[in-house]
């Protein structure tokens, strides 16, 4: 029989210590956690690149609507200026273009409400708080 001492190797799982295990498994770990985020990012500079252009479109489109919105508020007033006169036709759309915005308004604040959750959802976490 061989009376020689094995020292134990470092690269052997089977030979390290609980320490040394421990070590490993956070590294291992973070080594996980950092490679799961660069690979959401990755995931998320490839949607935006093909989305760029499309941002761009839409931009565009909002900056020529508002163009025409206003050429056609313009247009309006101009006709119905030779009618009821400049200050009249201001005056008018004015008041039509204000009331629409109102009532655009009250819906998008009513329609924000919903951030705050609607009843079905606190009843729900009541229900869910109670069985805590």
């Amino acid at each position: 029989m061989d009376a020689r001492v094995q020292t134990p190797r470092p690269d052997d799982p089977a030979d390290a210590s609980i320490g040394d295990l421990f070590h490993q498994l956070v590294d291992d770990g973070r080594s996980f956690a950092r490679a799961e985020a660069n690979l959401y990012t990755q995931i998320a500079r490839y949607r935006v690149g093909k989305a760029k252009n499309g941002i761009i479109a839409l931009a565009a489109t909002w900056f020529l609507l508002n163009a025409a919105l206003i050429a056609f508020f313009v247009g309006l007033v101009m006709g119905l200026a030779e009618l009821i006169g400049p200050v009249g036709a201001g005056l008018g759309v004015l008041a039509i273009t204000g009331l629409i915005g109102f009532f655009l308004v009250r819906y998008g604040i009513g329609k924000l409400s919903a951030l705050r959750g609607d009843q079905e959802e606190k009843t729900a976490l009541k229900a869910g708080e109670l069985r805590a």
